[in-house]
């Protein structure tokens, strides 16, 4: 039978690598654990010669440990837009006047569990994860060797312990299975954000929830969350990172407080890839703008989170264990972000905060002073 090497194993470097760790987690991973790393510091792979049968794929990839030690792989798969697009969402007006038919999220992630994504990033918001659910029954793999994280959306939050409570029995049962690797609260709605996470708290002791977190959670946010008594610290903030969103300081005090950052944009919604620096690094490497972006990322130390609907850019994306960029590359990308970027995050988030809540379009309770960068 023809064996092929999965994009997820990881390949000799010439530098230096460390040894392989153990795992007592359940999953067929090997641990190649990173220790959170500053923004100025970038990590060495680890490596394994192992090779997959092309159909039944058990992908080797580094993971990072959260800070109950539960590895977390350092790539996953986002399934926003996935075979749907939410009416409040940036892209809703053009995907209505596009006749293009959607690929349906069961097809894509049907493609992404043969290329051999285990880690899958699904939400409410992303009114997308019946199917999701309905593609991993499909695929006949175990579930211990999947990672699956999802998110509560502002409305539901609004609505209070019920309602998430409701809302998470509806996203097991959609996913088909009985508890949530991870669990996050979208977005720091204001005067909800916190009963809310005190509800995960509840969740994850119930044993519906193996580790909780935030998502979008700016520096004063997290602070707010630890001042109001919680007693379980967040495992995760997913956010916005890229070479043109790198927020050094925000970056540095979530790896400080032992919070893994979870990168979502890693691409940048496929909107940089001409760019001068990103082309020079990619054509130095014989790789694609995109996985220099991939790998800056996983050097980094962050979880990577590519998505695509299409089979060839899910290996594509993929494939960034094989190389390292040098620290002149890694500082070239990191000086990308612009102030004007950073003003941009600013508006999105104090706008977003309140998307789709009773408090929409309007700034009541929204925090105007935050850390930008």
């Amino acid at each position: 039978t023809a064996v092929t090497a999965s994009p997820f194993v990881p390949k000799l470097s010439s530098r230096a690598l460390p040894s392989l760790s153990s795992s007592a987690f359940l999953s067929p991973l090997t641990s190649i654990s990173f220790p959170l790393q500053s923004p100025s510091s970038s990590p060495s792979l680890s490596s394994s010669t192992t090779t997959h049968l092309n159909m039944s794929p058990l992908p080797e990839c580094p993971t990072i440990p959260l800070r109950d030690g539960t590895p977390h792989h350092a790539i996953g798969f986002g399934t926003y837009k996935v075979g749907y697009i939410p009416p409040s969402s940036s892209a809703a007006a053009s995907a209505t006047a596009s006749n293009a038919p959607l690929r349906t999220a069961t097809e894509c992630i049907a493609d992404a569990l043969k290329v051999g994504y285990r880690f899958f990033e699904c939400a409410e918001f992303y009114n997308n994860e019946a199917e999701v659910g309905k593609a991993i029954k499909e695929s006949g793999i175990a579930r211990e060797n999947l990672f699956l994280c999802s998110k509560v959306w502002t409305t539901t939050i609004e609505k209070g312990e019920e309602a998430i409570r409701a809302r998470l029995d509806q996203t097991l049962a959609d996913l088909g299975t009985d508890y949530l690797d991870l669990y996050l609260i979208h977005w720091p709605v204001p005067t909800h954000h916190i009963s809310a996470y005190k509800t995960l708290e509840k969740l994850k002791s119930e044993g519906k929830i193996r580790n909780i977190g935030v998502s979008n959670y700016v520096i004063e946010d997290y602070k707010e969350l630890l001042d109001s008594g919680i007693t379980v610290k967040p495992a995760v903030n997913q956010i916005e990172i890229n070479p043109f969103l790198y927020r050094k300081n925000t970056i540095e005090y979530f790896q400080k407080e032992n919070v893994v950052l979870q990168s979502y944009r890693s691409l940048r919604d496929g909107k940089a890839m001409d760019h001068p620096t990103l082309k020079t690094i990619a054509e130095s490497h014989g790789k694609t703008p995109a996985q220099i972006l991939g790998r800056w990322c996983v050097q980094h130390g962050f979880v990577y989170i590519p998505k695509s609907v299409k089979l060839e850019r899910m290996k594509e994306n993929a494939e960034v264990f094989d190389f390292e960029l040098t620290a002149k590359e890694m500082q070239e990308l990191d000086n990308l972000t612009t102030p004007e970027a950073l003003e941009t995050f600013k508006a999105l988030y104090q706008k977003c905060v309140n998307r789709d809540t009773a408090k929409d379009g309007t700034m009541e309770g929204v925090k105007m002073d935050i850390t930008i960068d």
